[in-house]
């Protein structure tokens, strides 16, 4: 006896592979396993000014390195200015340049973010070591006691940093703490004291994320490496942590704006929180990275619709093996059922399922005289395919004159299927009678009528576009239904007396 084994292993390894690519594409690529889902995008305009001194000026600005946010689209506006963008992992920055520039100047960044939900911040490499800090005079003193007391009540580098963020910020803070920050910034201060201790740390440029603001101005906070992770603090108000809405602007810890041949130089932010596709977001980050080269998205968009309308015959293929082999459901032809489950849903159901039954009526009666005239196949057949052409149009017109706008979709019917189903109709009722007719007619009807159900989901239209995975999942599941050679469902009629007794 042959064995099944390899057929169940090639079933298995299609299931998994289908499954595993499709929990791929949703996790890593952030495609939306349901469809309309929104995600939360902000828009970020940075304006730069400066006064130019009629010298050729080279504007050097920072861009956004944050891993808590995706980069969808940026550009710059900055008319008569030439610009280059260093791609630097950790320090990208664009850079205009003018050979002469006189008067105010305006240059305008946009970019657009959204969330991806990693709060922390790891390390690629861990930083050199740092230099201690050289006090004045009239500081040094202050600076090493403040340092020994919090040294004291710590344990490691990083709760060193939280007891000196809490010292910093304490209601009464140690006279030594207010004399050293009489002549020092907080995030300055907490960055200096750090580096005494040979902790690295360094200060970092973040913005306030608030829908609707203008004029905003980044704030400072300060980074502290431990265990290969930064650790993000705020000296200001003495938390830990990042909330949901500081966008870091700038790590590269050198200054976000740096103007040659221009003074009085400044850049102010505004802001604004939207709503977006995550669906239209996951294809701009791919196509971002570079990940869209071998994809249905690359194609045009006509030939994206018409995929869109293939991809959505596996549904149907499956619902008519399903009703066929498991339940037992006789059809007018194999996959007849799904040709006109696709004409449905350009017509709706309800049209369509009208439309058919006409079409079909009319053209039985028309067969029946056909018959009557000893025709060869060939040409009884392309009698009957111009026939249905003829009572399509007809009822179109018929349509277009009584303002009825959903039968104007009736052309959409696969015409040759129509002229064979009602050949083979024809056929069977010579042969079988009416009986046989209206339960194979109603077969089809009922098997298209559930394939168009699902076909026309949303979700499935979403999941077999964007998961491609779940073909495979289809072909595995068709493949075992394939191998089942039991009694149909409805078979089990013939057995109801047996169980009565």
């Amino acid at each position: 006896m042959h064995s099944k084994k390899p057929f169940y292993i090639l079933v298995a390894l299609l299931f998994i592979a289908g499954i595993a690519s499709s929990i791929y594409r949703g996790v890593e690529n952030n495609v939306p396993f349901l469809p309309g889902k929104q995600v939360q995008s902000w828009a970020v305009d940075a304006k730069i000014k400066f006064q130019g001194t009629g010298e050729p000026a080279e504007i050097s600005f920072a861009l956004p390195n944050d891993p808590a946010f995706e980069v969808l689209v940026e550009n710059a506006t900055s008319p008569g200015y030439g610009l280059s963008i260093s791609d630097e992992p950790q320090n990208r920055r664009a850079i205009w340049s003018i050979r002469s520039a006189k008067g105010q100047q305006d240059l305008y960044y946009k970019v657009t973010l959204i969330p991806t939900g990693i709060t922390s911040i790891q390390a690629e490499e861990a930083p050199r070591a740092v230099s201690p800090h050289i006090w004045p005079a009239a500081e040094k003193v202050a600076a090493e006691q403040a340092s020994e007391d919090v040294w004291a009540k710590s344990a490691t580098n990083l709760s060193f940093a939280q007891q000196l963020n809490k010292a910093l910020n304490a209601s009464e803070r140690s006279q030594n703490i207010e004399l050293l920050l009489s002549s020092n910034s907080a995030s300055k201060l907490f960055v200096n004291m750090l580096n005494n201790r040979g902790i690295p740390a360094q200060e970092v440029s973040a913005l306030h994320l608030e829908d609707q603001r203008r004029r905003q101005q980044l704030t400072s906070f300060v980074e502290v490496y431990n265990d290969g992770e930064w650790h993000l603090f705020d000296p200001m108000n003495g938390t830990q942590g990042r909330p949901d809405n500081v966008l870091l602007w700038d790590r590269s810890g050198k200054s976000t704006l740096d103007v040659i041949g221009g003074i009085n130089s400044q850049v102010n932010f505004s802001m604004l929180q939207d709503t977006r596709s995550a669906l239209a977001t996951s294809l701009d980050v791919m196509n971002n990275q570079g990940a869209l080269d071998f994809s249905l998205y690359q194609l045009p968009l006509e030939e994206q619709s018409l995929f869109k309308g293939i991809l959505l015959i596996p549904i149907g293929v499956l619902m008519v093996v399903f009703l066929r082999v498991i339940v037992g459901l006789k059809t007018s032809g194999t996959f007849m059922p799904v040709l006109i489950a696709l004409a449905f849903i350009q017509t709706t159901l309800l049209t369509g399922l009208v439309g058919f039954i006409l079409i079909v009526a009319c053209g039985l009666m028309i067969r029946s005289y056909l018959s009557e005239l000893n025709l060869l196949l060939i040409s009884r057949i392309s009698a009957v395919i111009i026939v249905v052409i003829g009572i399509i149009g007809l009822f179109t017109l018929l349509s277009y004159k009584f303002g009825l706008s959903e039968g104007l979709t009736i052309t959409f019917f696969p015409m040759i299927i129509l002229a064979w189903t009602i050949e083979r109709m024809s056929i069977l009722w010579e042969e079988e009678g009416p009986k046989e007719v209206v339960l194979q007619g109603g077969g089809s009807l009922f098997v298209a009528t559930l394939a168009y159900l699902a076909m026309s989901a949303s979700w499935v239209q979403h999941w077999v576009f964007n998961f491609l995975g779940i073909h495979l999942v289809i072909l595995a599941i068709v493949l075992l239904m394939g191998q089942y050679t039991g009694y149909r469902l409805l078979e089990l009629r013939r057995f109801k007396p047996l169980s009565g007794e």
